[in-house]
Protein backbone atom coordinates (compact mmCIF):
# COMPACT_ATOMS: atom_id res chain seq x y z
CA UNK A 1 0.00 0.00 0.00
CA UNK A 2 1.39 3.12 -0.91
CA UNK A 3 1.30 6.68 0.89
CA UNK A 4 1.41 9.51 0.31
CA UNK A 5 4.66 10.20 2.30
CA UNK A 6 6.30 7.10 0.61
CA UNK A 7 5.46 8.58 -2.98
CA UNK A 8 6.96 11.92 -2.11
CA UNK A 9 10.48 9.95 -0.92
CA UNK A 10 10.64 8.70 -4.57
CA UNK A 11 11.93 11.61 -5.58
CA UNK A 12 11.48 14.35 -8.99
CA UNK A 13 10.19 11.18 -10.88
CA UNK A 14 9.54 7.36 -10.96
CA UNK A 15 9.53 4.71 -13.35
CA UNK A 16 6.25 3.61 -15.19
CA UNK A 17 6.05 0.24 -13.23
CA UNK A 18 6.17 1.89 -9.82
CA UNK A 19 3.82 4.62 -11.06
CA UNK A 20 1.70 1.71 -11.98
CA UNK A 21 1.75 -0.01 -8.76
CA UNK A 22 0.86 3.42 -6.98
CA UNK A 23 -2.48 3.33 -8.75
CA UNK A 24 -2.98 -0.34 -8.64
CA UNK A 25 -2.49 -0.89 -12.64
CA UNK A 26 -0.25 -3.96 -12.70
CA UNK A 27 3.41 -4.26 -14.85
CA UNK A 28 2.10 -5.19 -18.43
CA UNK A 29 -0.92 -3.03 -18.21
CA UNK A 30 0.74 0.31 -17.57
CA UNK A 31 3.38 -0.01 -20.22
CA UNK A 32 0.51 -0.88 -22.72
CA UNK A 33 -1.12 2.09 -21.17
CA UNK A 34 1.81 4.23 -21.82
CA UNK A 35 2.88 3.11 -25.25
CA UNK A 36 -1.15 4.25 -26.00
CA UNK A 37 -1.01 7.59 -24.76
CA UNK A 38 -3.40 6.62 -22.01
CA UNK A 39 -1.73 6.20 -18.84
CA UNK A 40 -3.50 7.91 -16.08
CA UNK A 41 -0.68 11.08 -16.01
CA UNK A 42 1.71 12.57 -18.04
CA UNK A 43 5.06 10.35 -19.11
CA UNK A 44 8.02 12.07 -20.23
CA UNK A 45 10.14 9.60 -22.86
CA UNK A 46 14.00 9.70 -22.24
CA UNK A 47 15.11 7.66 -25.15
CA UNK A 48 13.30 4.37 -25.14
CA UNK A 49 12.25 4.71 -21.60
CA UNK A 50 9.29 6.28 -20.15
CA UNK A 51 9.13 8.37 -16.76
CA UNK A 52 6.35 9.51 -14.63
CA UNK A 53 7.01 12.96 -12.60
CA UNK A 54 5.73 12.28 -9.44
CA UNK A 55 4.44 15.52 -8.94
CA UNK A 56 2.18 14.40 -11.12
CA UNK A 57 1.27 11.85 -9.70
CA UNK A 58 0.70 13.76 -6.29
CA UNK A 59 -1.64 15.61 -8.00
CA UNK A 60 -3.78 12.80 -9.27
CA UNK A 61 -4.12 11.68 -6.12
CA UNK A 62 -5.06 15.03 -4.20
CA UNK A 63 -2.01 15.43 -1.95
CA UNK A 64 -0.75 19.08 -1.78
CA UNK A 65 2.13 19.74 -3.75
Amino acid sequence: MWTIDAVRRLGATTDVETAGAIFGIGRSKAYQLAKAGEFPVQLLRIGRRYRVPVPSILELLGADL
